[in-house]
């Protein structure tokens, strides 16, 4: 049983305490960190090896993005992927290493927010992230492996995953381009989303809650931006999976949870 837990923790550093306490408590076989920000260096390797995490693949720049996967199971990096096409630190994958797990392999994306303007003639932001997309897109046909690829899609394509689907139509995560050019990114590879397969829609899903909203559990306005697909045969694997809400109640949290599946390999 391996289990693998994902999660945009918006600065590493800043946030450790949370993820200890995370680590310790869940304690996932590896952890796919979005948004570090932070450059390779820097990042707390010490703190992560004090917890039995001693397997790092980092791809860290300053200041801004960056993803890292950390494991108690052996794993060695298998790619790293300019999807955004200007040298930004948005993915990494690993293949996983251990006589019991091997040839897997995982990838970890951070997928660009998109700005505020759902134009790609207004907002150059906008325009990059769908090429982001494209580009993931192509590569996913291409896929040989067993693979999970998770981390935070900055998109939340059913109305399930959103507060109010009518509201969130024309907002910038949930527009029906979004969503079509995502689910071009899922034929690619027929991949599975198995967050769903055992979290069923229409039933609410979230992983998001802005830091505008003053009482998140009171308003409830989420919207499920994190993502854990899996290839068609891996997904057969999956024995469970959780979305870990009451980490976005603890001190200095991150304004997206974790979520957790484990698989039977």
């Amino acid at each position: 049983m391996l289990s693998i837990a994902t999660w945009n923790i918006n600065s590493v550093r800043l946030r450790m305490p949370i993820v200890e306490r995370f680590l310790t408590e869940s304690a996932p076989d590896i952890l796919c960190l979005q948004e570090i920000k932070c450059q390779e260096h820097q990042f707390p390797y010490d703190a992560f090896k004090a917890l039995g995490y001693e397997h790092f693949a980092v791809h860290g720049q300053k200041g801004y993005h960056g993803v890292a996967t950390v494991g108690k199971v052996p794993f060695e990096e298998f790619s790293r992927h300019d999807w955004q096409d200007n040298g930004e630190a948005r993915h990494v994958g690993v293949q996983l290493s251990d006589p019991a797990h091997q040839g897997v392999v995982l990838e970890n994306v951070y997928v660009p927010a998109g700005g505020d303007i759902p134009d790609r003639t207004q907002n150059a932001k906008f325009g990059q992230k769908l090429d982001f997309l494209e580009r993931m897109t192509r590569w996913a046909e291409k896929i040989e492996h067993p693979t999970m690829i998770m981390g935070d899609f900055n998109i939340a394509p059913l109305e399930s995953d959103v507060w109010n689907h009518k509201q969130l139509l024309k907002v910038v995560s949930h527009t029906p381009l979004e969503v079509e050019t995502l689910q071009g990114f899922m034929d690619a590879h027929d991949w599975v989303d198995v967050g769903r397969e055992f979290i069923k829609d229409p039933d609410r899903y979230f992983s998001w809650w802005s830091y505008r909203s003053r009482d998140w559990k009171v308003n409830d306005r989420g919207r499920r931006l994190d993502h854990m697909w899996a290839s068609p045969e891996l997904a057969k694997k999956a024995t469970g999976h959780s979305v870990h809400e009451y980490a976005r109640d603890w001190e200095k949290p991150s304004d997206h949870v974790p979520l957790i599946t484990e698989i039977d390999l």
